[in-house]
């Protein structure tokens, strides 16, 4: 039976549980909105995925509840992506790393710059 993200959050302490289950929800809205049909998510489609539904959710207020969840760049989600991949809540391909979250946008850059008043 697999840990619930509640529990696999808590053990691990660096990412509320909330930001598990976005990135979670994060990887449906992904494949249903970035892909037509998706046989597989690269961790940068991913990424994209997960700016596009926090804007969506939170507009300027995204990076604030996001970094409030310990998530402060793309290799953050990166983390989550293992951490779930590990507790069998998602999977990957072979060729697939850690390192396909590095660097894909700067939080500041498309979170908070892009608002102007």
């Amino acid at each position: 039976m697999k840990k619930e993200l509640e529990k696999i959050a808590e053990e691990d302490g660096r990412f509320s549980p909330r930001a598990m289950k976005f990135v979670y929800y994060g990887l449906g809205y992904t494949a249903k909105n970035t892909i037509a049909k998706p046989e597989h998510i690269s961790g940068k489609t991913l990424c994209v995925g997960l700016k596009q539904l926090a804007i969506e959710k939170w507009g300027m207020l995204a990076m604030l509840v996001l970094n409030s969840w310990g998530v402060r760049t793309t290799k953050d989600f990166g983390e989550i992506v293992y951490m779930m991949i590990k507790h069998q809540w998602m999977s990957a391909q072979p060729g697939d790393t850690i390192d396909d979250f590095d660097n894909i946008y700067d939080f500041k850059a498309v979170f908070k710059e892009q608002f102007t008043f």
